[in-house]
């Protein structure tokens, strides 16, 4: 007898085309192959079309000038402490809106919607402004030269400035994802990205009555395309074209449940703040080798997230699904959807690092051909690939802990691997054993490493199956 769960090729062309239409799918019982294919379609294409964006930013902007790119990467490694906020709050919305939908709760799944984008929208404000007034002094305190900030404070203005469009694509996306509805989110961002690729080269070098704006027109070019798909979501959210609808009544601050929501997310938040400050004092060391490494490693990054973000994407299926079947009273099944996600993640993330590890150069050169770029840019591509298989797992576990609302033990993980392990190493290695930027590449890879290691054994635990939320 042939195995009723097989996915046949003629079943998975029917499952991708569903996933893309966004069918209501029950994801809390059936086939949990079926039902991490059907996430994670939608989830990794729209990591991808967030990959592909970053990969076409960097692109026209490596055409600028080597003080543009490294500007992006300043200026990126200080985003990050927002999408710090957005994706701690957004692992709440996620954990939260899939434990509502497990338990069939769909009116609470809408008021936890609406105070997290209450949330999101007060974050966004104070942030914003606060970055728009201080552009130059970011940029200065991360070590860049007075050229990159004569040249670049307009796009580190306009990216923080303009923060409200970061935060709301995050946390209403991540509000679909923990519906199940993780084609809408796709959509969106195909939509949000397809406006960029468009604009990115209008704003940045000019076109027709529309001046050159150089690497600011990259920020303005993101925010037209952020803002405009961020009035689609709030569109679909009142309309109700997803399991999520929105009315005027329910636009109310819940103290309760917002109590709930800023609980379940300090940890997602302190998390993130932990692993991407990080990522800044990482950036800090390497700006002490010029600006031609920093922009080595700045494409470089760029090239490994268009890899990362579609595992991630998987990861975030996990998460869903860990979430809605914690809500339906299914931990066993909970947990197996993070292993064979795990093992989906890893074959894939394993093709990917033998292309990285064998095409390093070639990939860096399509982007800029200076010398110390390319050495640079090629060393850190491969060093950091070399541990892609652990990174698959990582993620997925990480994940895993986020959509069952146990965002504490992340950040615990994260504390010690980033802050305790990984900072003082590449310092060591980079400035005090002379390794150079090297030393930072080895010591970005051990860490991952570590990372899913510790994971690992927390989880085996299986404590995270008795989180409430």
């Amino acid at each position: 007898m042939p195995d009723a769960n097989k996915l046949t090729l003629g079943k998975l062309y029917k499952y991708f085309i569903i996933a893309l239409t966004g069918k209501d799918t029950d994801f809390t019982s059936g086939s949990i192959r079926k039902a991490i294919f059907m996430l994670s379609i939608p989830m990794v294409l729209e990591m991808l079309m967030e990959s592909i964006f970053a990969l076409v930013d960097i692109a026209y902007v490596s055409r600028v000038s080597v003080n543009a790119v490294a500007t992006i990467g300043l200026t990126e490694s200080v985003i990050t402490l927002i999408y710090a906020l957005a994706i701690g709050l957004s692992m709440a919305a996620t954990a939260i809106v899939a434990r509502r939908v497990g338990e069939k709760n769909l009116q609470g799944a809408r008021e936890s919607a609406v105070q997290v984008i209450i949330l999101g929208i007060t974050v966004a404000i104070i942030t914003g402004i606060f970055g728009a007034i201080y552009s130059k002094e970011i940029l200065g305190l991360m070590g860049g030269s007075s050229e990159l900030i004569e040249e670049g404070h307009g796009y580190t203005q306009l990216m923080i400035g303009g923060n409200i469009t970061i935060l709301l694509l995050f946390l209403i996306n991540a509000i679909f994802r923990g519906a199940g509805d993780a084609s809408v989110a796709m959509w969106i961002l195909v939509l949000s990205n397809g406006l960029n690729i468009i604009l990115d080269p209008i704003f940045i070098f000019g076109w027709g009555p529309i001046p050159e704006y150089g690497v600011m027109g990259a920020a303005i070019a993101t925010n037209i395309g952020r803002g405009t798909a961020v009035l689609f979501q709030l569109i679909i959210l009142f309309f109700g074209w997803s399991k999520i609808k929105i009315g005027i009544s329910d636009i109310v601050i819940r103290f309760k449940v917002m109590t709930n929501i800023i609980k379940v997310s300090a940890g997602g938040i302190a998390q993130f703040l932990i692993g991407t400050s990080s990522w800044i004092f990482l950036m800090r060391i390497m700006s002490e080798f010029g600006s031609e490494v920093l922009a080595g490693y700045t494409i470089a990054i760029r090239v490994i997230m268009f890899s990362l973000m579609p595992s991630w994407g998987m990861s975030n299926a996990a998460a869903t699904l860990v979430g809605q079947n914690l809500g339906a009273n299914k931990p066993d099944r909970a947990e197996e959807s993070v292993w064979k996600t795990g093992k989906y993640n890893a074959i894939f993330m394993f093709s990917i690092s033998l292309i990285y590890l064998f095409f390093a150069e070639n990939i860096i050169l399509s982007f800029n051909s200076t010398p110390q770029v390319v050495e640079y840019g090629t060393l850190c591509l491969q060093i950091i690939a070399a541990g892609y298989v652990f990174y698959a797992y990582g993620m997925v576990l990480t994940q895993a802990f986020n959509g069952a609302g146990d965002t504490n033990t992340p950040t615990k993980i994260n504390l010690l691997i980033f802050w305790v392990l990984q900072l003082p190493f590449a310092y060591i290695m980079a400035m005090t054993f002379k390794f150079g930027a090297i030393g930072v590449f080895l010591a970005i890879s051990i860490a991952e490493v570590l990372l899913t290691l510790v994971s690992y054994i927390l989880f085996k635990k299986g404590k995270w199956k008795e989180i409430k939320v």
